[in-house]
């Protein structure tokens, strides 16, 4: 195994990273090397043993902590680590299987004052408090003296606070960054390990940035070169984070500018980015990894620059002659003691610790922290949003700019962010899931797996059911599609996607780190942000779809001057706040959820639909069905459906809606006159902000059409083949992906496939085939049009030319090879807009009989 080792050692060095983790294997076998009286590495092993195993609840860890204990309960020094040493060794491993071995040594008199002092600083105990809160009640001295250090905040006091001067080398992107460019998505198997990863970041060429093997390999040499300055570097962006794989991207940037987490291989934390409009999502997942984000205008600062950053002050200065060159405010004075905790997640769970041991000694409340300000009291009322999140915290409502920690009922995973949430999970030491319900999918890799995404295809849902969590299986389709069949109306949830944006309710998406610790606690932190209202009024026009609905909200927004497509100095009214949705409460749920999901695309926080209380019953009617279903096919964990069935069930047992009140406040209102929309609204490459009507971008040439993705039901595929029914050898590459199985198996069995077919279209298996590009991808530099969520560049392939548009338009443009005019447009949606009750049928799985009878089927055996 050591030889081994080495050579992978060696090998990870000739790309300039560090090896990989040890596995629960490779501990096994170092430890029976440590127990071989013959050993000549064992400084070496040893070194590998504290430095090499993940912490928390790794399998690893598991082996290294029973090793550890096993020396301390028969006092050996045999094996080179003495009691001692392994009580300081335990003492490194954060919080999970190391928590007990170091409980039982309070009460042995030679190693109890220093498994104290480990117990002092560790943060991550949960239920183990009341094992040492029942040594302390019993009189063990020591066992007090880690409540009092917890009361006191020594673990948070003890910890280096930020300096007033830092001073820091400019690294600087101009225009966006988008997390596409951070974390590319044809790399993404190796997200979960950080530093390989971390190698493709700013892999594309643009200005400014000079990749050292475009498509590869990124500004590695321009960063070392930088980094060779002495100081740490800032990176600096007009426009950092909008897109998603958030976490992924925070990796990378932190790999390359922050530093070294001791005995924690292969993850860095802290760091400083500078960005004049910083995305919400990419914010928090920086708070939640320690580094500092500061949003500030870097118009004067340039690649190379050195400066001084004043974090208390808010000033950037020049460090040589400390002219000033920008100045700012902190999004809240909590950042500081986030830092200094090591993160917003640390520092969440640390309070929690702290003010559970001053309750247990009746002490008041520390001020040890810094609180976030309050907002001014308020006569308005609340919106559907703050009122969904007030629900949530026991209140009626939340105010925008307040703290609060929502409960959460729903938490989504998928595979390309999975490995990277469980490894977070494992960091946390979580052991079950607090989270009603935690689903994790297979949609981003199943359709052509590497090797990797197998592996995790095997193992991730082990690891997600025995933590009480729903794993669906590859080839069962888009994350979004399934999770939003598992909501409750008017609840909070949150997951790993960009897209997590409920129909139902209110999801506000985040990193994997904010997830796991979503699912881990069943909570999550949230300042809240404030809402915008989109209200739309009128009749939609004849041929116009949802999906132009979706774009008018950027095109109108653009009209009103509440939204610049130019990023130097970008101006986005719906950045970090919750979009509001209004006068379109006919929708269905499905429909709903395409409104909903745009929003992920306008940087939003979140977004709420009001919809008709029978149209949500219906949904829930076939949600319960199709959970049902699940269960009799051995999907598990099956006591967690059984569980959400029931919550559904309540529910239509007592039907009733949230809804905003007349005089709530919002931070901006856009209006919408449907009778104004008359011809399709698209998005114009590359950038989903950039609305242009059709009568703009017509002829354009076309060689490639994507209809598929989370922005798709099965409506858009039955019109999509109605008006390519007699199309034969159509001139641009048509790919078709359905959502999911379900909605496969119905277009099949309806004949749709057929016609696809017949046209020339590839069908695709069901997940997000196209849409993230990490699996097939569209001829380099060809023109597209896409259903797509976003067409940042080379997303959907290299130097693709991408336009966002309906299943409608796409079928058409495929089939003429170009843009359609308007009139071209409305001559062929003339052929479906009389059949518009029979296309746009939903999946009502209390409706269709496989699935009925599946569920019958399991009622008898019950009842049996």
């Amino acid at each position: 195994m050591f030889e081994e080792y080495k050579k992978h050692v060696a090998e990870r060095a000739e790309n300039g990273i560090p090896a990989k983790p040890l596995t629960a294997q490779q501990v096994s076998e170092l430890i029976s090397l440590l127990e071989n009286k013959q050993c000549e590495d064992r400084e070496a092993l040893i070194n590998l043993l504290i430095n090499q195993v993940s912490p928390g609840v790794d399998a690893a860890a598991k082996v290294k902590a029973e090793f550890l204990d096993k020396i301390i309960k028969t006092k050996t020094s045999e094996f080179g680590i003495t009691p001692e040493d392994a009580i300081a060794i335990l003492g490194t491993m954060q919080g999970g299987y190391n928590i007990q071995p170091l409980i039982d040594s309070l009460d042995d008199t030679e190693l109890a004052q220093l498994a104290a002092n480990k117990l002092s600083h560790t943060i991550l105990i949960f239920e183990k408090f009341n094992d040492i809160e029942q040594k302390a009640r019993h009189g063990n001295a020591h066992a007090k003296a880690v409540i009092a250090s917890w009361a006191n905040a020594e673990w948070f006091t003890e910890r280096a606070t930020l300096d007033e001067k830092i001073t820091l080398t400019v690294f600087k992107v101009p225009g966006e960054t988008n997390t596409d460019d951070l974390s590319p998505a044809p790399e993404a198997w190796s997200r979960p390990d950080i530093p390989l990863h971390a190698l493709s970041m700013l892999s594309s060429p643009r200005e400014g940035v000079t990749p050292d093997q475009p498509g590869q390999y990124g500004p590695l040499t321009r960063i070392q070169e930088l980094k060779a300055r002495q100081y740490p570097l800032a990176y600096v962006g007009d426009v950092v984070g909008t897109g998603s794989s958030r976490k992924s991207a925070t990796n990378s940037i932190l790999w390359h500018i922050g530093k070294d987490i001791p005995f924690v291989p292969n993850k860095r934390s802290g760091g400083f980015v500078l960005g004049g409009k910083i995305a919400p999502i990419f914010f928090n997942t920086l708070e939640d990894s320690g580094a500092l984000p500061v949003e500030v205008d870097v118009s004067g600062l340039s690649t190379g620059m050195l400066i001084d950053l004043y974090p208390y002050k808010g000033e950037i200065r020049n460090h040589h002659d400390q002219t000033l060159i920008a100045s700012f405010s902190l999004k809240t004075e909590v950042l500081l003691d986030e830092v200094q905790a090591g993160g917003r997640i640390p520092l969440i769970i640390g309070r929690s610790l702290t003010a559970r041991a001053r309750a247990s000694l009746g002490l008041p409340v520390t001020s040890v922290f810094r609180k976030a300000k309050e907002p001014a009291p308020s006569s308005a009322g609340f919106t559907l949003a703050q009122k969904m999140v007030g629900r949530a915290c026991g209140v009626e409502g939340i105010r925008p700019g307040q703290y609060c920690e929502p409960k959460i009922t729903t938490v989504g995973s998928q595979d390309t962010t999975g490995g990277m949430t469980r490894d977070e999970l494992t960091d946390l030491a979580c052991l079950g899931f607090s989270a009603d319900l935690v689903m994790q999918s297979f949609c981003h890799t199943s359709a052509y797996p590497k090797p990797v995404d197998v592996n995790l295809h095997e193992t991730l849902p082990q690891f997600i059911t025995s933590r009480k969590g729903v794993a669906l299986r590859p080839g069962d389709g888009i994350i979004h599609s399934w999770l939003n069949r598992m909501l409750i109306p008017d609840t909070v949830g949150t997951g790993a996607d960009s897209h997590t944006r409920f129909p139902l309710g209110i999801s506000f998406p985040g990193g994997s780190g904010l997830v796991a610790f979503a699912a881990a606690t069943g909570i999550m932190p949230l300042d809240m942000p404030e809402s915008v209202l989109v209200r739309f009024k009128g009749e939609m026009q004849k041929g116009i779809t949802l999906r132009d609905l979706v774009h008018a909200i950027p095109y109108y927004a653009i009209k009103q001057g509440l939204l610049t497509t130019e990023k130097k100095n970008k101006r986005n009214i719906f950045s970090g706040r919750i979009l509001e949705i209004e006068g379109l409460q006919m929708l269905k749920a499905e429909q709903a959820f395409e409104l909903a999901d745009a929003s992920a695309e306008r940087s939003a926080a979140a977004c709420v639909l009001r919809l008709e209380e029978e149209n949500v019953a219906e949904y829930l009617r076939s949600n319960a069905t199709l959970l049902r279903w699940m269960i009799s096919q051995g999907y598990e964990h099956a006591p967690t459906l059984e569980k959400r069935i029931a919550e559904i069930e309540a529910w239509l047992a007592n039907p009733s809606l949230l809804s905003a009140d007349e005089n709530a406040e919002y931070a901006a209102i856009i209006e919408i006159d449907l009778t104004e929309i008359t011809e399709p609204i698209v998005c114009a490459p590359n950038d989903p902000d950039d609305a242009r009507l059709l009568s703009e971008v017509a002829r354009t040439p076309v060689q490639e059409v994507f209809i598929g993705s989370c922005m798709t039901n099965i409506g858009h595929f039955r019109a999509a083949g109605k008006l390519l029914a007699d199309a034969k050898e159509i001139p641009a590459r048509l790919w078709i992906a359905p959502p999911t199985k379900m909605d496969a198996q119905q277009l099949s069995g309806e004949g749709y496939f057929n016609k696809f077919i017949r046209s020339g279209a590839r069908i695709e298996p069901a997940g997000c085939s196209l849409c993230m590009g990490n699996q097939a991808r569209v001829k380099e530099g060809s023109s597209v049009v896409s259903t797509s969520t976003r067409n940042f560049p080379h997303r959907l392939g290299t130097d693709a030319n991408v336009f966002l548009a309906s299943a409608e338009l796409s079928a058409i443009a495929a089939m003429l090879g170009k843009m359609p005019t308007v009139e071209q447009y409305h001559w062929h949606m003339d052929k479906i807009n009389d059949t518009r009750e029979d296309t746009y049928r939903y999946l009502n799985f209390h409706t269709l009989a496989e699935y009925q009878v599946q569920e019958k089927r399991r009622i008898d055996v019950v009842t049996i």
